[in-house]
């Protein structure tokens, strides 16, 4: 799933792995239902997860957070 590298350098160093999970799901416009869904957790958990990611990330909604994470990405 995660096709986005990170260094301890990135914006991302700061989520943890499972946040990063979710961030790649949120990025690509993904419900939370079927984040919850894939990753075998509740809603609730994917909604708590979006929260904290978007916090840490400082943005306001998913398509902030999209953005971010393709200003950010290094193709390999």
């Amino acid at each position: 799933m995660a096709d986005i590298h990170y260094s301890d350098s990135s914006p991302f160093s700061v989520l943890t792995p499972r946040e990063r999970d979710v961030m790649v799901y949120v990025a690509r416009g993904k419900p939370n239902k079927i984040i919850a869904a894939e990753l075998g957790v509740s809603q609730r958990t994917i909604e708590a997860h979006r929260a904290r990611i978007f916090q840490k990330m400082q943005v306001r909604n998913a398509v902030e957070l999209a953005h971010r994470v393709l200003s950010q990405r290094r193709f390999t």
